[in-house]
């Protein structure tokens, strides 16, 4: 399994860090030459720019493992980009509601 931790060091420095995400990339096809793999990608809420916590599981599949981790790693982080804004507009479009509900 894969374990990638996103982390802002505001100036570069290690003591300021704040976390920002995580995401698990299992494989679950035997180590396979062309595999597939189930993706757990998970956001914290940034209040800076007014995002809730989100997660999203998915899969990456057919992916050929010859190739550099990177290759498998864009995948998975396109595929979150992709499913993780979702969320965060239909979250922040109910707090409105509730807070403003002529909105």
């Amino acid at each position: 399994m894969l374990v990638v931790t996103v982390e802002l060091w505001p100036g570069g420095i290690g003591a300021l860090r704040r976390p920002l995400g995580t995401m698990h990339i299992g494989n679950v096809s035997n180590l396979a030459d062309v595999s597939n793999y189930r993706v757990i990608a998970m956001e914290l809420a940034n209040p800076l720019i007014g995002t809730p916590a989100g997660i999203a599981e998915f899969r990456v599949l057919d992916h050929n493992r010859r190739q550099r981790v990177w290759a498998l790693l864009r995948h998975a982080c396109e595929e979150a980009a992709r499913r993780l804004p979702g969320m965060w507009t239909e979250a922040r479009l109910a707090a409105r509601r509730r807070a403003d509900p002529l909105r």
